[in-house]
């Protein structure tokens, strides 16, 4: 549990920094200044900078710095991936040559979007690595010039209260054979395990580099009307390109996940709107942490994959054009082209002030559902942590 919450700080700190890197990039190349980008969130720590004499300094704490002549380069005290504190986004210093309210609003739409679009060039960048070296994919449709090798089906998901849960099945385990009959697919898997419900199978399951057998007995899942155990599975092979393919596939998933997120997002909050509720499927914080260590636990190909996903979740969920997000913020920059002049700064403010507030308590909604969920996993954490 432990190494799970540290992945995952790892994972999130990573998408966050280079989310930043890109707003504070942008925003130099355009002449906005950035007072401070640092590692982490504040309270400072400790940073340098450069004065306005030319010389090199330190400072220690959170007190301000007066003579920078620049960017404060930043180590922060939370540990969880970045900032940068941009002159004049909240509308200050318009009449600065470097603010960012004195820029057009083209500028500023680059550099809020700019946040988002390395989020997206983050997961095409770890989804070609990910080619290069070998992904696990559906055996359906792929490039000719896919090198494909280990197949293999894989348990992706253990239903609460089935047979698999009991026998203690986990996500990520792959199934070698059933009383010695080995599968080329799961559909034949499938249909070997219905024609056996009621009676005592052998499973042959690879677990990390450990084998096991585990003895389970199918039943008629009421969700499908045939036997099974009560999982979801998962027939794949490892495939691998030229680097220069794997660059063209990864921007290829980049592109078709961003669509399919997209329209899964776009259902939720249909969903909400029209009272369904959030859906069984959302997680906050801690649910994408208990992912996150589940991934892991199946291999570094799974995480890079599951992190590139996650990228692209954060690119989409932060563009939305909701108030305190980059999106909202875009959303008033688009009112402020279409009426020839910016919203009262106090009026953004406020809605932004808000739709933080909104956000916060999804996310608390989201996590004692998540807690709930998970109570297991933290009532482990704590007798390690008590005993």
């Amino acid at each position: 549990m432990i190494l799970t919450i540290i992945i995952f700080l790892l994972v999130l700190s990573v998408l966050v920094f280079v989310h930043e890197l890109g707003h504070f990039w942008t925003a130099r190349k355009l002449g906005v200044k950035a007072e401070e980008f640092g590692f982490g969130f504040p309270p400072r720590l400790a940073g340098i900078y450069k004065n306005k004499e030319g010389k090199w300094k330190c400072v220690k704490g959170g007190k301000d710095v007066k003579d920078a002549l620049d960017t404060v380069y930043s180590i922060n005290w939370i540990p969880l991936g970045g900032f940068v504190k941009i002159k004049g986004q909240d509308g200050e210093c318009k009449d600065d040559h470097d603010s960012f309210a004195n820029h057009p609003i083209w500028q500023r739409f680059l550099i809020l979007f700019a946040g988002v679009g390395m989020n997206f060039i983050l997961a095409g960048f770890l989804f070609s690595i990910g080619f290069m070296i070998g992904f696990p994919q559906s055996s359906d449709n792929l490039n000719p010039k896919a090198q494909i090798s280990e197949q293999k089906i894989q348990i992706m998901q253990v239903m609460p209260d089935s047979p698999a849960d009991s026998a203690g099945l986990q996500r990520g385990d792959i199934i070698i054979d059933i009383n010695e009959k080995k599968f080329s697919n799961e559909q034949e898997l499938k249909d070997f395990v219905n024609i056996r419900a009621g009676e005592e199978l052998n499973y042959n399951i690879k677990r990390l580099n450990t084998e096991m057998t585990v003895k389970i007995i199918p039943e008629i899942r009421e969700e499908t009307g045939v036997g099974g155990i009560g999982v979801s599975m998962f027939s794949s092979v490892l495939v691998k390109y030229p680097w220069h393919i794997a660059i063209w596939e990864g921007i290829k998933t980049t592109i078709f996940l961003t669509w399919a997120i997209t329209i899964a997002i776009f259902d939720l909050f249909k969903n909400l709107i029209t009272g369904h509720g959030l859906g069984a499927d959302i997680a906050g914080p801690v649910g994408i942490a208990a992912l996150t260590g589940q991934v892991a636990r199946m291999g570094f190909i799974y995480l890079l994959q599951f992190s590139a996903m996650l990228s692209i979740n954060l690119a989409i969920l932060n563009f939305l054009p909701f108030p305190a997000l980059d999106g909202g913020r875009v959303l008033f920059l688009i009112i402020e082209k279409i009426k020839g002049a910016p919203v009262k700064q106090e009026l953004e403010s406020i809605c932004h002030y808000i739709g933080f507030t909104l956000l916060m308590l999804l996310v608390l909604v989201v996590t004692f559902k998540d807690i709930f969920k998970y109570k297991n996993h933290f009532k482990i954490l704590l007798e390690k942590i008590v005993g």
